[in-house]
């Protein structure tokens, strides 16, 4: 990608992804379009982050139900309660970190992993990218890692490419985003959830959902980890096709937020929430 000036603009270009970015415009306008948007978008804003926070849990093990991710509170647990918490943090933080992330995006991932941990602690591999002979604690990863050096380059190399701007549609720079994320898993725990937040920040900070009501996460939870592991592998494979794949994949997953925010729109037309 790093031959040319602006690669991810390329990456717009690829079979389909065109048709996905066009689908995906059209879904988000409608939402934003709905009546209940412009007197109680507030309330849509604040269910879709905890319906985003659920679906990015549950991709990471802790697949809740809705009303119980809602009426729970503790997440200070090991295993499944300390991923849910995890996961809320993240989406509440998130919104807090879109100035930053324009100008350092790398000082975001590490804030990002910093919260998902829950505070630094003595372990001082949290908040920071891995070193050579540390190891990533995600088993639900079953990629290639690459090594600390490899993973250090191409981490540098994607802000880099954020920091030059593009003009690439948002999707196409969320879902790199997000695929680069994922492929090299930069931090010791919680990149899947760090991955998934990083995209939310691209989304919404592109102008694309800048009220944040567009869970994607909802969406790549809907869709399945059978599913996301899939176009994963596509995306890591580097192959046009495989790329274009994951870019599709993470456009079905916005429509699919996008379905989940219409839902809760027209219930509270109806007054039922």
């Amino acid at each position: 990608m790093s031959t040319t000036a602006d690669p991810l603009a390329v990456l717009g270009s690829l079979p389909g992804v065109a048709d996905s970015v066009d689908s995906v415009r059209k879904a988000v306008d409608r939402v934003y379009g709905h009546r209940v948007m412009r007197r109680r978008s507030n309330e849509i804003t604040s269910e879709a982050a905890l319906r985003g926070a659920r679906g990015s849990a549950a991709l990471s093990g802790a697949d809740w139900a809705l009303e119980e991710v809602r009426r729970r509170t503790d997440f200070g647990g090991e295993g499944e309660p300390r991923t849910v918490g995890a996961a809320l943090r993240l989406t509440a933080e998130a919104g807090q970190l879109l100035s930053v992330w324009r100008q350092s995006p790398l000082r975001v991932l590490a804030r990002l992993h910093l919260v998902a941990a829950g505070g630094g602690g003595a372990d001082d591999a949290i908040g920071r990218p891995r070193l050579a002979g540390e190891t990533v604690d995600e088993p639900l990863f079953r990629l290639p890692l690459p090594d600390a050096d490899e993973m250090s380059g191409r981490l540098e190399g994607l802000a880099g490419l954020l920091l030059a701007g593009s003009q690439a549609p948002a999707l196409v720079t969320a879902a790199v985003v997000h695929g680069e994320l994922l492929a090299l898993r930069p931090f010791g725990s919680y990149n899947g959830l760090v991955a998934r937040a990083a995209e939310r920040i691209v989304l919404v900070g592109s102008g694309l959902d800048p009220k944040s009501i567009c869970p994607a996460e909802v969406g790549h939870a809907e869709l399945g980890s059978q599913a996301y592991m899939a176009a994963l592998e596509g995306y890591t494979s580097g192959t046009p096709d495989g790329v274009a794949a994951w870019i599709a994949h993470c456009g079905r997953a916005v429509e699919l937020g996008v379905r989940e925010s219409t839902a809760v729109c027209e219930a509270l037309q109806r007054g039922a929430a």
